[in-house]
């Protein structure tokens, strides 16, 4: 004789909760008592949930003086859809009960990243749900959260995000911030790709700051590097050229220009961090830039700028 197929946990919490509304909706009106009576078998404090839970939605309302209540459909709500409110309550947000091609694995696979919403999307690197909360209602709450601020989610905590939904444990908070991180390196190689010209003071620190990111953020110490650039102001390349305090005698003329000559660069623009986060050019600053601006005549490698990062900010020693 066949095996009968075994039903899922979901399958078994619909029939229980069908039970209930069965029984609720033949009555004009009821006590919790009364349901309890009705459904023996059944845990009195799951029908009470029950019940609470309709209450809560609307399709009923209490009445009586506190001691003996009991409930009454809301008719000013309209006729209770049972079927409905049994497979939204149940299935409606699980994404392995939902029909496949709907769930945002099978739409990936099917039409593509690009087809997907950022609720989508974040229900991919949650992966599973909790109990009460599954992955895609968790990507729906942290799309909602972030719905007009999306790239504010990189540096969300993990605190922040257990608070907008309980799907987001340890392992999809490690996910979703390895994907961001992997967008981010993949979106710079992309831009990385196609050749980058600086031919103004607002160019070179808007690439400096997204170049040297990590720099102005994380930095704990000063790190002087420089950008390396051919005859049409494009960038070849950048090289850390020394880690610590900023002063003439760690930036020597022959470390910062040897990369360049390496590079057969025509001009070369200056950089280096802030770690306070405060931009402003000291006068070490200015000594060494004029330092390398001399040296750089010299070899024939003009000195374009130098920019000081610290925080989300930049300053240009030659804008300022």
């Amino acid at each position: 004789m066949p095996q009968q197929p075994s039903k899922t946990q979901s399958t078994v919490r619909y029939d229980r909760y069908k039970a209930i509304i069965d029984f609720a909706v033949d009555a004009l009106s009821f006590r919790v008592e009364d349901v309890q009576l009705a459904c023996v078998s059944e845990r009195a404090s799951f029908v009470t949930r029950v019940v609470n839970e309709l209450a809560t939605d609307g399709w009923i309302v209490r009445e009586g003086d506190g001691t003996s209540d009991s409930y009454r459909w809301n008719n000013d709500k309209g006729t209770f859809p049972a079927n409905r409110w049994l497979d939204d309550k149940i299935f409606g947000r699980q994404i392995k009960e939902s029909p496949e091609q709907q769930r945002p694995r099978e739409k990936l696979l099917a039409d593509g990243a690009a087809s997907l919403t950022n609720a989508e999307l974040l229900a991919i690197l949650i992966r599973s749900g909790r109990p009460g909360e599954s992955a895609l209602a968790g990507g729906e709450k942290v799309a909602k959260e972030f719905h007009d601020r999306l790239h504010d989610l990189a540096s969300a905590g993990r605190a922040q995000l257990k608070d907008i939904t309980i799907a987001v444990e340890k392992t999809a908070y490690c996910q979703i911030l390895a994907g961001i991180e992997l967008g981010r390196r993949v979106s710079l190689e992309i831009s990385d790709a196609a050749p980058q010209q600086i031919t103004s003071t607002a160019q070179a620190m808007a690439f400096c700051r997204k170049e040297f990111a990590r720099l102005a953020i994380d930095a704990r110490q000063e790190e002087f590097h420089i950008v390396t650039l051919d005859t049409k102001n494009q960038v070849v390349n950048t090289h850390l050229v020394t880690k610590g305090t900023l002063d003439a005698s760690l930036v020597h003329p022959r470390e910062v220009f040897r990369p360049a000559i390496r590079d057969a660069a025509s001009r070369v623009i200056l950089v280096h961090n802030h770690p306070s986060g405060d931009c402003t050019p000291s006068r070490e600053d200015h000594a060494v830039t004029r330092r390398l601006e001399a040296a750089g005549e010299i070899l024939g490698i003009e000195v374009l700028d130098h920019i000081i990062v610290g925080g989300e900010s930049a300053v240009s020693i030659r804008e300022a």
